[in-house]
């Protein structure tokens, strides 16, 4: 878990590729990550996600790969075998928590109200979802009462100019789904690279 916190911490935004298929998916992670990106996360309910991702993994192997929107055990399983390092839910999974314990996969578990993130954040990074419904303002409230030390990673709507707002109320790094053509260029930005 330190490892993928320290690659959060380094990317301060995390790519979220939900696409009509694989291939979109991958051409999108390919164009990312060949601009520098360190991180790209691929959804469990874009089909083919597990051959793209099983290619990026062959193609990157430095790369920091994850799969989010994972849901049940047979998705944790088939990110795993195809070279997943992160797994991301949007609520609360505890048949995929254990799962990921159990393999050592680290897990980052969605929630919304400050229990669910309270809950996840004790077992590694809390993802807030969906945090455009709240905004950092929320984020950094939450933080105030949460255990030193948690790492919370909001996502869902968020806009790619609103990523130092988030940064600033305290999230380890922010996932940005729909709005990524600026990305590269936000990541230098950020004073990433």
């Amino acid at each position: 878990m330190e490892s993928l916190m320290e690659s959060l911490r380094h990317a301060k935004v995390v790519p979220v590729l939900r696409r009509a298929d694989g291939a979109e998916a991958e051409a999108v992670a390919r164009t990312l990550l060949d601009a520098g990106l360190p991180v790209v996360e691929l959804t469990a309910n874009t089909p083919d996600w597990a051959g793209a991702l099983g290619r990026l993994r062959s193609s990157y192997p430095r790369a920091v790969l994850g799969v989010g929107t994972v849901c049940t055990e047979d998705d944790a399983r088939a990110a795993r075998a195809a070279g997943a390092d992160f797994l991301v839910s949007p609520w609360p999974v505890p048949e995929v928590r254990a799962y990921a314990t159990a393999h050592g996969l680290p897990l980052c578990e969605g929630g919304f109200t400050p229990g669910e993130i309270a809950a996840a954040a004790r077992y590694g990074i809390a993802k807030l979802f969906p945090a455009h419904a709240v905004g950092p303002s929320y984020l950094k409230s939450v933080k105030a009462v949460l255990p030193a030390g948690s790492q919370v990673m909001p996502t869902g709507g968020i806009k790619l100019a609103d990523v130092p707002a988030w940064l600033a109320a305290g999230a380890i790094a922010v996932g940005i789904g729909s709005d990524l053509d600026r990305l590269p260029q936000l990541w230098h930005e950020l004073g990433a690279a």
